[in-house]
């Protein structure tokens, strides 16, 4: 199981090279997280319904979440289409947009040294949100993870110069988009290196525990 995982990590960092490789020169990533995450707890995932796209891009939308699903797979995430720890969201935007966003150290960074915050951290302890404003030309894919059981959004990515052709062309871009955008969390599950929530991911299988209840409604609450 330790080489598994190790053989896991080594695709993860050639997709990481990859994605690098096929961005636009000029796209923009981005990507803000929420201090209350609890980024180490998360174990399962699913989406959110509806695809985020425009009308008769089924097929598109199909594609974008095989590449979600498969880039969390590699990071330890399973699929669960009932009681999952976060719910994915995605949406596209055309043309120039602003988004909001913050100045934040490295996500992996702040997982290392910090807990998660909750209304009972100190005031002096908590961290300050840096305000800033995000401009993303030439259409924009954002993906938003949303944990489940405080239903806010715990982190958003984005990725500009997305303007998605018809046919096999759209299902590139948006796939070279997805992989950009996850380059940015790098959040492995806490068990990912002995070798756990390997298996049932693949090709979108679910994992139900026991106990599993009706997913939540959907969110569109930002980080905090």
């Amino acid at each position: 199981m330790k080489f598994t995982a190790t053989l896991q990590l080594i695709c993860l960092l050639s997709l990481g090279l990859l994605s690098s490789c096929l961005t636009s020169r000029d796209a923009r990533i981005e990507s803000s997280y929420s201090y209350r995450g609890r980024f180490r707890h998360y174990r399962t995932y699913g989406f959110l319904s509806g695809n985020g796209l425009a009308a008769d891009s089924t097929r598109l939308s199909e594609s974008l979440r095989d590449a979600i699903r498969q880039r969390m797979r590699l990071q330890g995430y399973r699929f669960s289409k009932r009681s999952p720890d976060l719910m994915v969201s995605y949406k596209l935007f055309e043309g120039d947009m602003h988004f909001p966003g913050f100045v934040q150290e490295d996500i992996t960074r702040w997982v290392k040294n910090n807990d998660a915050e909750d209304e009972q951290t100190p005031e002096e302890q908590r961290h300050g949100y840096q305000r800033t404003r995000l401009l993303m030309l030439d259409g924009t894919l954002m993906v938003t993870l949303i944990d489940t059981k405080t239903d806010n959004a715990i982190w958003n990515g984005y990725a500009s110069g997305v303007t998605v052709p018809e046919g096999l062309r759209g299902e590139y871009v948006l796939v070279r988009s997805v992989r950009s955008i996850f380059d940015r969390y790098r959040i492995f599950t806490e068990n990912y290196f002995n070798g756990g929530n390997l298996d049932g991911a693949m090709n979108g299988q679910p994992f139900d525990g026991p106990g599993a209840a009706p997913a939540p409604p959907q969110s569109t609450e930002t980080p905090r």
